[in-house]
């Protein structure tokens, strides 16, 4: 007996809808933005300890290279740059949920930083001499920047 055509696309809807709730994905992006210096902007969030990329979700239909340059205006006050560069696609496991993040170079920042709910302060820092302070992930991209590691699909 073959099953009717709904009764199959329900199914394989179902099972996808079953996917997604067994394994979600969050997409995210970062920025790497570049000082007229050659200094890299991070920033330190009143949430969580250390130095980090800017950056944060992408909302639903919003294109990631929008959401990079919404998240810079939030977060350290971008007046104006050049267009994001993509620079890659990493994964990362935090909990039971897939992080997915798309990392940008965002040259030629023009910026006006007010300390804001979220972020408490930007630091300058020498991409080939990060501080202590600086989280793995974001001291990864660093080193990849600057050739001292291989790129890595693993934020």
């Amino acid at each position: 007996m073959q099953i009717p055509f709904f009764f199959r696309r329900l199914g394989l809807m179902l099972g996808l809808g079953t996917k997604a709730l067994m394994s979600p994905v969050a997409f995210g992006v970062n920025a790497i933005v570049d000082d007229e210096d050659g200094r890299v902007i991070l920033v330190r969030q009143t949430y969580m300890q250390g130095l980090h990329l800017p950056g944060g979700g992408v909302s639903a239909g919003e294109p990631p290279a929008q959401a990079i340059l919404r998240e810079l205006k939030e977060e350290i006050g971008l007046v104006s740059s050049a267009a994001p560069e993509f620079m890659g696609l990493y994964t990362r496991q935090f909990g039971f949920v897939t992080n997915v993040v798309a990392l940008y170079r965002v040259r030629d920042a023009k910026f006006d930083f007010k300390p804001n709910w979220e972020i408490r302060e930007i630091a300058r820092v020498d991409p080939k001499a990060p501080p202590d302070e600086v989280r793995p992930g974001t001291r990864r991209r660093l080193a990849e920047l600057v050739g001292r590691a291989a790129v890595s699909p693993y934020w």
